[in-house]
């Protein structure tokens, strides 16, 4: 019968290489279980419902002048102050969803905190110091998108669309038909100007290059172009126009942010 050797002190302490390689000073949090990520996960979603009621409360103070906000733009590209609605819920769900995307900007900056609070025990501490100013980028041009959508294009697509009417045709577009264009324009330009914060964090990881970037700038050409067309809710050339700009605009703008703070490789991994 053959003896196993029982292990000598010094092998038994010697650490594992491919058990943690994580570095003491990481400040990574402590391992939870299924069910304590689950408690967590609810504590957070609790609050931040919490923030999304206050929101809306807030919202439903200035409801009236939040209204002429987001009415401003069709009033503007119509020449009216006048929509029409057909169904008799419209109206009333027309306050109802102004209430809630108010109620979500308002109640942003709680939402996210939960959200930080729940990944924050994950994440080194070279992560986390990376994460403010992504988290402000991102902040910053959502906002910036949104404000295009609102300012922009949402009024140059409306005014566009409805431009077609003439003595036997008569332009009188419905409030939902026409709030859902402007909330999906809002929504995906908040999205869309979201590019140069992906592209920090890729760049801040090595993952891509300004030089990557400019080899295949025609390449990223074709891509705006087939997104202008698909994310276009009207299907037509100015909303087409509208978004390919925009992308062209953010990816040159993308590649000065990733030369300026990519990744330094060295001369060997960049010959390569």
């Amino acid at each position: 019968m053959a003896l196993v050797p029982f292990p000598s002190k010094s092998s038994a302490a010697e650490p594992d290489p491919d058990w943690d390689d994580e570095d003491p000073s990481s400040d990574g949090g402590g391992k939870m279980s299924f069910l304590e990520h689950l408690d967590e996960l609810r504590r957070r979603i609790v609050y931040s419902l919490i923030s999304l009621v206050a929101g809306v409360i807030v919202a439903c103070v200035f409801l009236p002048q939040l209204r002429d906000f987001v009415m401003g733009p069709m009033h503007a590209a119509l020449g009216t102050t006048k929509l029409v609605y057909t169904e008799p819920t419209e109206g009333m769900m027309l306050w109802i969803k102004i209430a809630l995307i108010a109620g979500v900007l308002i109640g942003s900056p709680g939402i996210l905190w939960q959200l930080w609070q729940f990944i924050a025990p994950g994440l080194y501490a070279k992560e986390k110091k990376l994460a403010i100013p992504f988290v402000v980028l991102g902040t910053v041009l959502g906002i910036a998108g949104a404000a295009f959508a609102h300012y922009q294009a949402f009024p140059l697509t409306f005014a566009f669309l409805g431009s077609f009417g003439d003595e036997n045709l008569e332009y009188l577009p419905r409030i939902a038909p026409a709030f859902s264009m402007y909330l999906t324009l809002v929504l995906m330009f908040a999205a869309i100007f979201q590019l140069p914060t992906l592209i920090l964090f890729l760049a801040r990881l090595g993952v891509v290059t300004a030089r990557f970037m400019i080899k295949n700038f025609k390449f990223a050409i074709l891509i705006m172009a087939i997104a202008g067309a698909v994310l276009s809710p009207g299907a037509d050339p100015v909303g087409q126009l509208l978004f390919a700009l925009p992308m062209f605009v953010l990816y040159c703008f993308s590649i000065g942010l990733a030369w300026l703070f990519g990744k330094k490789r060295k001369p060997a991994e960049a010959e390569a």
